[in-house]
């Protein structure tokens, strides 16, 4: 596979967020001897992809690149792309569906509620965590602790969401951890340190703000917690039929008990991104990495 085309850009919120991790993925790919046409797409089409590519390699992140849009359009023009196929990708972009699918295969997700766009509380005890059913990159998430916080919360969530649901979870004590799952198989667990406990937007993004840890490093830690974080999400990874790459995130009680918060099917590759970061610590350049992703690319 040598001419391959990065898809970088989008409608989504995510918009500058792609384009870092589109940039960083041309540069790669070159440097590995690949031709590689960058494409910025700036509407929800790929009519501007180039001809007589062999590859598309899917930088963008959330809408159209990540809830199955972009997906189905390649397959039917036969065209092998990088992440998971149409439904994986609907599946895993709607927050609500996957919760849904992760209860149906007996897997641990924090207790939830849905809010239509009527609805002003939860029944759910506070703290909670409030969030956009359908977006990423903590756009409109936000932390409840007290009813006062409750309209500001609900109506950052309900400007991202066209239909004004939300989604209220219990908010759960303790670590943020996260699994990459590589072509079925598990990367090593990130732990997600941030600034007073909260990885929203602007700890993602801005670099030495958030720390990124591997629990294998501590000398008392519970190995054969961090092999379950590891083996369920590989189950996660197949329960919502991800194929390629995806990217799933924990929160890790003081007790050793696991909730999985989201499966993303189109991690980032930005210079603070955890994928990479796991890659690497499995022996895996970030040119490699790009490379073996590509050499994971399908179609339907």
């Amino acid at each position: 596979m040598k001419r391959v085309a990065v898809l970088m850009g989008g409608t989504s919120n995510e918009r500058e967020v792609s384009l870092r991790s589109g940039g960083a993925v041309v540069s790669a790919l070159q440097a590995e001897g690949l031709e590689v046409l960058p494409v910025i797409l700036n509407k929800d089409s790929v009519e501007e992809l180039p001809r007589d590519i062999e590859a598309v390699f899917l930088a963008l992140h959330g809408g159209y690149g990540e809830n199955g849009g972009v997906q189905h359009d390649l397959d039917q023009l036969s065209i092998p792309y990088t992440g998971p196929g149409v439904a994986a990708s609907k599946l895993a972009m709607d927050k609500i569906a996957t919760k849904r699918c992760l209860d149906a295969a007996n897997l641990p997700t924090p207790p939830y509620e849905v809010l239509t766009n009527d609805m002003t509380s939860s029944s759910l005890p506070l703290p909670v965590v409030v969030k956009p059913p359908r977006d990423g990159s903590s756009v409109g998430i936000s932390k409840v602790s007290e009813p006062s916080q409750w309209a500001t919360a609900l109506a950052e969530a309900r400007s991202v969401d066209p239909l004004g649901e939300v989604l209220v979870e219990r908010y759960i004590p303790g670590r943020e951890w996260t699994v990459g799952v590589l072509g079925g198989k598990a990367l090593p667990v990130v732990e997600i340190r941030a600034p007073n406990g909260w990885y929203g937007f602007k700890e993602k993004y801005t670099a030495g703000m958030t720390q990124y840890l591997f629990p294998e490093d501590e000398a008392d830690v519970d190995r054969a917690l961090l092999l379950t974080c590891q083996n369920v999400a590989v189950q996660a990874f197949h329960a919502l039929g991800c194929r390629g790459v995806s990217r799933v995130d924990f929160r890790v009680t003081p007790e050793g008990q696991l909730f999985i918060l989201e499966v993303n099917t189109l991690p980032g590759l930005t210079a603070t991104s955890l994928l990479p970061k796991a890659a690497a610590r499995a022996g895996e350049s970030f040119g490699t990495l790009c490379v073996h992703l590509l050499s994971l690319a399908a179609h339907h």
